[in-house]
């Protein structure tokens, strides 16, 4: 039993006194606070499984902060190393006009220890055309980091991914949309991992992302009942077709158009997501005027367990 109490001041759950927070332990497992209790919503619990389905106890204590509390009041000091454009504008906003701690209480906490994703790969003794073709198929990379931060477990990556969605979509965090972005980056930025050596993790890798969007981009009902199809909770940037999102999906789908064969999981996901962003978002992905079409005669392969 975890007892907090909401201040108003600081805007976030602080700690109770031992005694107080003693009683409320008992009462709970005395089942007392039951009768005021309402249902729990069960239309969303299968929501919520899919957004942290990877999520372990070892990863929450991996990534969390010191003392487990994530606050975007914290962030106030890095958001001015980053442009303000789209997400990093909004939440920028907010940092500046709420009610946080002391700038003296802010410098001695720390945020969340995501995984460092370098923006350029390099190794020594190479050449520049071998460097840049390293940088254009993130492949490698993603091999190196898998193994020397993940220790080789893909579920360990997703879980990164799905905790940073969370607390980007639930606590606005800049920093956790960063960090998202960035594992985005990397995994979209790969070419022959998807279709040959980690076929499995970017089938995972899809299907994570669809549930992340389905669930940023639903429509939401205004007063009068009817539906919008704007979502509140992502910043309107994502309905533009310049959004770093299309710009990624739209290379990762000419990939799969152009492989000879593929597996047949990766490709029904795939085709999900593509469907997924031009349902909610009208984005339109084609190359030489061929469409990603469900119809469409493309290889595959079934795997055999």
């Amino acid at each position: 039993v975890i007892v907090r109490k909401w201040d108003h001041k600081e805007e976030k759950f602080i700690k109770v006194p031992e005694e107080e927070e003693e009683r409320y332990v008992i009462a709970v497992r005395r089942l007392e606070f039951d009768q005021q209790l309402g249902p729990y919503t069960l239309s969303k619990y299968r929501d919520w499984k899919r957004l942290s389905c990877y999520i372990t106890k070892d990863a929450i204590q991996r990534i969390s902060p010191i003392g487990g509390e994530i606050s975007i009041s914290f962030e106030s000091q890095t958001v001015k190393k980053f442009g303000g454009a789209g997400v990093e504008e909004t939440l920028e906003a907010q940092l500046k006009y709420s009610k946080f701690s002391t700038a003296e209480e802010i410098s001695e906490k720390k945020g969340c220890y995501y995984t460092t994703i370098p923006r350029v790969f390099k190794l020594k003794e190479m050449t520049t055309s071998e460097l840049t073709s390293l940088n254009l198929d993130k492949s490698r990379l993603l091999e190196s980091i898998l193994n020397e931060e993940y220790r080789g477990d893909e579920g360990a990556l997703l879980a990164e991914l799905q905790f940073a969605f969370v607390t980007f979509l639930m606590g606005q965090s800049l920093e956790a949309y960063l960090q998202w972005k960035a594992l985005l980056n990397l995994l979209f930025g790969c070419t022959d991992a998807p279709l040959h050596t980690r076929t499995q993790l970017f089938t995972k890798f899809i299907e994570v992302l669809c549930y992340q969007l389905k669930i940023g981009l639903q429509n939401n009902e205004n007063d009068s009942g009817s539906s919008s199809s704007v979502s509140s909770l992502l910043d309107d940037s994502w309905l533009s077709s310049e959004s770093f999102l299309h710009h990624l999906c739209k290379d990762f789908f000419e990939a799969i158009l152009e492989a000879p064969v593929l597996d047949g999981s990766l490709l029904s996901w795939a085709r999900r997501l593509r469907s997924l962003l031009e349902e909610r978002l009208g984005w339109q992905f084609e190359r030489d005027g061929v469409h990603f079409e469900e119809g469409d005669e493309v290889p595959v392969t079934i795997r055999v367990i």
